[in-house]
């Protein structure tokens, strides 16, 4: 399902658009908040930049409102719908689902956000030292 070349594989894992061989984030853990916007200015692997123009991530808020709804709608249907909760402690579940998801939900948008603009390469995806070989 998640195979390297997919879309969703670099959604999730939060790897390179154009080659998916390493992460745009300098650390990968989203709950590290000092470090949740930190990210490597270009791929080591394929040189792509991440920060396309300046203020490029604006347009990952948009994604990150249809994001946050999804999880939103999942926190209510498990917490009221099968869990049979109370209207009021579903409104609970979801307040703190958005909580405690938010870290996850910035990243998720982001890598959505670039996805859009950037696809993947599978030339770029070669090895380095199979690219300087092949310059030989």
């Amino acid at each position: 399902m998640l195979k390297k070349g997919s879309k969703l594989y670099s959604i999730l894992t939060g790897s390179c658009p154009k080659c998916h061989e390493e992460s745009m984030y300098k650390n990968t853990n989203p709950y590290a908040l000092s470090q949740l916007f930190k990210m490597h200015e270009r791929c080591s692997h394929c040189g792509t930049k991440y920060k396309i123009e300046p203020s490029f991530f604006y347009g990952s808020m948009y994604v990150s409102y249809g994001v946050g709804i999804a999880f939103a709608v999942a926190a209510f249907v498990i917490s009221y719908l099968f869990l049979g909760t109370s209207l009021k402690t579903a409104f609970i579940a979801i307040v703190g689902t958005l909580v405690v998801f938010m870290p996850v939900i910035i990243r998720l948008s982001r890598n959505i956000w670039i996805n859009f603009f950037i696809k993947y390469d599978s030339s770029a995806a070669k090895s380095k030292a199979v690219l300087e070989h092949e310059m030989k």
